[in-house]
């Protein structure tokens, strides 16, 4: 229950009801832990671990996340950190996410919305005008920094691109040398994210939460989508029809909160990142033919 409790702080509705009692959101510090070089080393030894991580190299990723989950089953916070941070260090950052989420008195906000592929994530940002908060916000909830995943639509890499994606961002990119088995690259992955999402952040009236529902179910969507009078944003993500998509923007905004505090680029509220859904404004076919809607 205390762990339940402990996440819901971080979660939509726990950052926007202490924002809605005049209480801004703060991120509580951290307590990571100091693990005895000698117990690192012994669990990086033991059998199983060494097997989960062999499995991910081998690019088996759900049998090594079922022995991964056996790994961590049941043990209390120590135990967790100590994984997570070796998950962390072995280039597993899903596994080190999932596994700090689990601990229930003692926490490390660093291992749960860590930010690897620092370089690429602020480089993508600063070349195309977005909050970095944000490009974390969205590869946390869509790939939790898994370079190589792959889902089952075939969306690829860190920003979760689709191929037909990819080929129309390097286009407007003017990308020649661009080709399809680059996709996964974290550079370019990171770089086409960010122009993707702030091209729509632009024609969606620079609406944070339409911009990510863009990003999710397409533009056309969140274009039509938009109310018939001006609507208050945490309102308005409520009348999302698809619960995927409400569930991410949900989960990108507040992600997008926590990321602006921790890394100190932008620090606004929940609130003003809903802000205001404006009506449509008669644009639907327009912006749904601008670009690719996948």
């Amino acid at each position: 229950r205390r762990r339940y409790a402990a996440e819901r702080r971080f979660r939509f509705y726990g950052v926007l009801a202490s924002e809605m009692t005049g209480q801004r959101f703060t991120l509580p510090l951290s307590r990571p832990l100091t693990a005895d070089p000698q117990q690192a080393a012994a669990f990086a030894e033991r059998a199983d671990v060494r097997r989960a991580v062999k499995l991910a190299e081998l690019d088996m990723r759900p049998e090594s996340a079922r022995e991964w989950f056996y790994i961590v089953r049941g043990q209390d916070d120590d135990a967790l950190l100590l994984a997570a941070d070796h998950a962390r260090r072995v280039g597993l950052y899903d596994r080190a996410v999932n596994t700090a989420e689990r601990t229930v008195v003692r926490h490390d906000y660093g291992l749960r919305y860590l930010t690897p592929y620092r370089t690429e994530f602020e480089a993508a940002a600063k070349a195309h005008d977005v909050d970095v908060a944000l490009l974390y916000g969205i590869a946390r909830q869509e790939s939790r920094f898994a370079s190589d995943i792959v889902s089952s639509a075939g969306a690829v890499g860190l920003m979760q691109l689709m191929p037909g994606t990819a080929k129309w961002v390097a286009k407007q990119l003017a990308r020649s040398d661009y080709q399809p088995g680059q996709i996964a690259n974290a550079e370019l992955n990171t770089q086409f994210g960010a122009f993707y999402f702030k091209y729509w952040l632009e024609r969606l009236d620079r609406m944070q939460a339409l911009a990510a529902a863009a990003y999710n179910a397409g533009p056309g969507r969140a274009q039509a989508w938009r109310p018939q009078a001006p609507l208050e944003g945490a309102i308005w993500v409520e009348t999302i029809p698809f619960n995927e998509t409400r569930d991410y923007v949900k989960k990108v905004l507040a992600n997008a909160v926590v990321y602006g505090q921790s890394l100190r680029s932008d620090t606004q509220p929940l609130t003003t990142r809903l802000g205001v859904v404006a009506p449509r404004n008669g644009a639907v076919a327009s912006v749904a033919a601008a670009g690719p809607s996948d």
